[in-house]
């Protein structure tokens, strides 16, 4: 399959997404996606079994605790990612593929920049975070913290590569970076957790080890390797404008995702007063249906690149079809998922640990969490088609409303009468409503970008002719401008 796909070029691939089936095309896309989701659900599987069954409990808790904190730091490059995408996927909708790859490279440089400043930023985190917490775990999760913050500059690349993968609608180069990720990372667990016994130490270096590795490759995929994506750095500058553009859209996802894993810290903090116990068991319970959570969402990233290049084509009525044909499968998706993993979890989750007590918190935790997923996929498929539109606020209220009123919210107003419990069926509950709230914003949407709304002043043409203007240091004449009619003859001309 990824074969096939490496034989595409960015513009026969655009014209199989504005023009093929869509259905085909959907499935097409999704194909490395799910894979991808499967191999995202590994990842935590395989960090959790090691360190539950070498490193104990207390390790694993501590971990599980600092995972959310570790993504509020990466909520900047997920937004970067996010605005790249829309941006990016529009232009290529519009056959636009030079000034693409301009933006590709304008992202990517500020991206890396970010990273460097978010290193330092997780090690004072992790001391603020490391306070007031159960004595049992409080020093891991600053040991953990601020040893992360050496990996932190090296995650920030991979959302964006992903984001410029997805945009070209060629995911298969995602799935490929995923499986060297879970592979490596196997590895290393192997080498640093379990041969040298390296406990919380060994599972940052594992993951440094990993994330290095692979950023070299994203390096060499992207600016060296010989392909028509090949990006270049000569001559660069830093554009301005494209700048302000992929921050005032990026904001409002990097805001959301910073909220989203705020919640998460906080329902972490208050299920963390009932002892590592539960939280050890609770997360067991999360990384065994991340599975089934990760792969209906994947469809989200595929609905994004067809929506986002078919708005910029002009192509609304295929817009609607693809929001609507991911949210079908999305739902199918997760009812199979569901109905085989609930039947296997009392055999899954043992092989994380043997403790009765860990066992009896998981094994409760997880059929409830597994119902949610239908109505978690129906969410993320409607996300998507927003960022497609490039109209990301509606995801970041999405996201205040999943996991704070709906969740948050939830678990403070029942917790007293189903203790820890309010967790597991506050994660059922915010679901579904985000999933309803969710259909009722996309049945009202204004089907136009917002990109195109925010830029009347200066639209993609405009950006175009700033790289012209550079390049030629003469202002190009508005009558060298093309107009909106003239480019649709075009397009159908090339198609």
């Amino acid at each position: 399959m990824i074969k096939i796909f490496s034989k595409q070029t960015t513009e026969e691939r655009r014209n199989q997404i504005l023009h093929g089936p869509i259905l085909n095309t959907l499935l097409m896309l999704s194909a490395p996606t799910l894979l991808m989701g499967l191999v995202m659900s590994l990842m935590p599987l395989m960090d959790g079994i090691f360190l539950n069954n070498v490193a104990g409990s207390i390790v694993a808790s501590s971990v599980t605790f600092s995972e959310p904190i570790i993504m509020m730091m990466t909520a900047l490059s997920q937004g970067l990612g996010i605005a790249g995408m829309a941006i990016i996927g529009q232009h290529n909708g519009l056959g636009d593929f030079d000034i693409a790859k301009k933006i590709s490279v304008q992202i990517i440089v500020f991206a890396v920049i970010l990273g460097l400043f978010m290193g330092p930023t997780l090690y004072v985190t992790a001391f603020i975070a490391s306070q007031n917490l159960d004595p049992a775990i409080k020093d891991n999760v600053f040991l953990y913290l601020s040893s992360y913050s050496f990996v932190m500059p090296l995650t920030f690349l991979a959302s964006i590569y992903n984001a410029i993968k997805n945009a070209n609608g060629k995911p298969e180069a995602t799935l490929i970076r995923m499986i060297m990720l879970l592979i490596l990372k196997l590895l290393f667990n192997f080498v640093y957790v379990y041969f040298m016994g390296l406990g919380i130490i060994g599972s940052v270096l594992s993951s440094f080890s990993t994330y290095s590795i692979v950023t070299i490759w994203m390096y060499y995929d992207l600016f060296i390797k010989n392909s028509e994506d090949k990006l270049t750095l000569k001559g660069f500058k830093f554009n301005f404008p494209i700048i302000k553009d992929i921050t005032v859209i990026g904001i409002p996802s990097m805001i959301a995702t910073f909220l989203t894993n705020l919640g998460f810290v906080l329902i972490n903090t208050e299920i963390q007063k009932y002892g590592p116990i539960v939280l050890n068991g609770q997360g067991i319970a999360g990384n065994v249906v991340s599975a089934c959570f990760n792969v209906p969402s994947s469809f989200s990233s595929a609905v994004t690149t067809m929506v986002s290049m078919n708005i910029g084509a002009k192509y609304i009525k295929n817009a609607k079809k693809t929001c609507l044909m991911g949210c079908i499968l999305a739902v199918i998706t997760a009812i199979i998922l569901t109905l085989t993993v609930i039947p296997l979890s009392p055999y899954i989750t043992k092989l994380f640990t043997r403790n009765k007590e860990v066992l009896e918190v998981a094994n409760q935790a997880l059929p409830i969490y597994a119902s949610a997923v239908a109505g978690f996929g129906i969410c993320m498929v409607i996300q998507g088609t927003f960022i497609g539109l490039g109209q990301t606020k509606i995801p970041l209220i999405l996201s205040f409303l999943r996991i704070w009123l709906f969740r948050y919210l939830f678990v403070l107003a029942t917790g007293k009468f189903l203790g820890y419990y309010a967790v597991f069926w506050g994660n059922l509950f915010s679901n579904y409503m985000a999933a309803i709230v969710s259909i009722i914003l996309i049945l009202r949407a204004n089907w136009e970008s917002v990109i195109n709304i925010q830029s009347k002043k200066r639209t993609f043409l405009s950006i175009k002719n700033w790289f012209v203007y550079k390049k030629s240091n003469k202002p190009v004449k508005k009558k060298d401008t093309p107009k909106k009619s003239d480019l649709k003859k075009t397009d159908k001309k090339k198609d």
